[in-house]
């Protein structure tokens, strides 16, 4: 989940605590936590709402930071023949494990073993060996942007950036403002093939 503007600000600082969301389906699962651009949230709950019988003295048009119903209605996106969303959530306090993960430059055996077996399987489930190919890729053109990294390789963009998700939860890729850099562990990871 993305959240513009003022809400970003109010998430990070826990004012904000519940989202209304049009989409097809529901993106997020109850329970789960996601990473966003304020901050990794916990969802409490999601549930189907009728945006017309959202009413001004709801709780949740305040805890969504909105003015009244009419404001959270002229602020939904998407579709209008998409059902809309009510998601609770709470942020999460504490360091990213994923972030902790990607500073970690010292490879034990161990580490590699199973870095290596989970890239392995990644390639296997492919049309062909890919993970080396996309690390070494970003290295050597860091902050250049999905769409031409993918070019470079003769892939559709959105599976790419698909892929690079697998390497980033793995602690191996960063995602910038624009394109990717490779983390400590990636280049630890790398550094250990030519070694």
């Amino acid at each position: 989940m993305l959240f513009a503007g003022s809400d970003r600000d109010g998430v990070a600082n826990g004012k904000i605590t519940v989202a209304y969301r049009r989409w097809a389906e529901a993106r997020v699962v109850e329970g789960r936590i996601y990473r966003t651009n304020a901050g990794r949230i916990e969802i409490d709950s999601v549930r189907q709402v009728n945006p017309e019988l959202i009413a001004d003295t709801d709780a949740e048009v305040e805890a969504a930071d909105r003015r009244n119903a009419k404001d959270v209605r002229r602020r939904l996106r998407g579709e209008e023949s998409h059902p809309t969303f009510l998601i609770r959530f709470h942020l999460v306090e504490g360091p990213d494990p994923r972030e902790e993960l990607a500073a970690q430059a010292d490879l034990s055996a161990d580490d590699l073993a199973e870095l290596t077996a989970r890239l392995t399987r990644f390639d296997e489930g492919h049309q062909g060996p890919w993970t080396t190919e996309t690390l070494r890729l970003i290295q050597s053109k860091p902050a250049t942007r999905a769409a031409d990294l993918a070019a470079s390789l003769n892939r559709e963009t959105a599976p790419f950036k698909l892929d690079v998700r697998k390497l980033k939860n793995l602690g191996l890729t960063y995602s910038l403002e624009t394109g990717y850099e490779l983390t400590p562990r990636g280049t630890a990871y790398l550094e250990t093939l030519t070694s």
